[in-house]
């Protein structure tokens, strides 16, 4: 890894956050802590990062908005509590994830590496991560992490190269949806000044995404911060909040929005690693 003493540190205020939290609930995978520090890069630019005395301090090439930006500093964590459904489960994951962001990430990293992610754990996706990124990506100045490798560079590959970066049947859909981006076929950028319900349907006409990773590029790629993903956990959280009564994947989906508020997506993400770090779900 790099050697973070090498360069002059930043401070910026960081109040209300919990710096490996937020990294260790499976937003996003590439990021390691060595002695304190947390290196990864921010798009294309290298940073370490730790937490000292309710400050942020960094180093690397990129500017204090962006690491401000990256890690969502400015959302109004007080009133995305206060947003939080009263029963107990809810509360005490409220309470055990104290400080866990949404972090903002790059629309086609983000959709990348969630299209990887199926049926595989954390840790596994995070392996794939890095292989991808040591074999494709490009150089960033000052890491041994790479950037996540650009549509047109994936585009090019056959299907046997991801495969050997570890991904399985997933590579044929990372193909596929490299292709679609890098030709011009789904404009990433001009989802953002889409409504939510209409960006879900462009995503899921994207090879390997279906609505669990559309919700999950929506909520940490576009801040749509209504938006739930529906994985194994969120789906034993929410038939466990119904009381185990028979539901489709639909009315799951409906049933999340009724009952986990406009911060739908915060809500879901706290109770997703508490019920995964406690191995609990909610008791009627």
């Amino acid at each position: 890894m790099s050697r973070v003493e090498s360069a002059p540190d930043t401070i910026i205020e960081a109040p209300d956050f919990n710096l490996a939290l937020t990294l260790n609930s499976g937003q996003v995978f590439h990021w390691t802590e060595i002695d304190g520090w947390w290196e990864g890069v921010i798009g294309a630019r290298f940073c370490a990062v730790r937490e000292s005395n309710g400050n942020l301090e960094f180093r690397g090439n990129v500017a204090a908005s962006d690491v401000m930006r990256y890690f969502s500093l400015d959302h109004p964590m007080e009133q995305i509590r206060a947003s939080f459904p009263g029963d107990s489960f809810s509360q005490t994951a409220l309470q055990a994830c104290k400080g866990l962001r949404i972090i903002r990430q790059p629309e086609w990293e983000c959709l990348a590496t969630f299209i990887t992610s199926s049926m595989k754990q954390v840790a596994h996706i995070r392996q794939m991560s890095l292989a991808i990124r040591s074999r494709y990506g490009a150089p960033v100045n000052g890491s041994e992490i790479n950037a996540y490798p650009e549509p047109a560079i994936l585009s090019k590959l056959a299907e046997g190269d991801l495969r050997d970066c570890g991904l399985g049947f997933r590579a044929k859909s990372l193909l596929g949806a490299s292709r679609v981006i890098a030709h011009g076929e789904v404009d990433l950028r001009a989802l953002r000044s889409i409504k939510t319900s209409v960006a879900r349907e462009v995503l899921c006409s994207v090879p390997g995404v279906g609505v669990k990773v559309a919700n999950c590029v929506l909520l940490f790629a576009y801040e749509r911060l209504d938006a739930v993903p529906v994985d194994v956990w969120i789906d034993r959280i929410l038939r466990a909040m119904r009381g185990n009564r028979p539901a489709s994947p639909a009315q799951l989906q409906r049933y999340s929005a009724r009952r986990l508020g406009p911060y739908a997506g915060y809500v879901q993400q706290y109770l997703f690693h508490h019920a995964r770090v406690s191995k609990t779900l909610p008791q009627r």
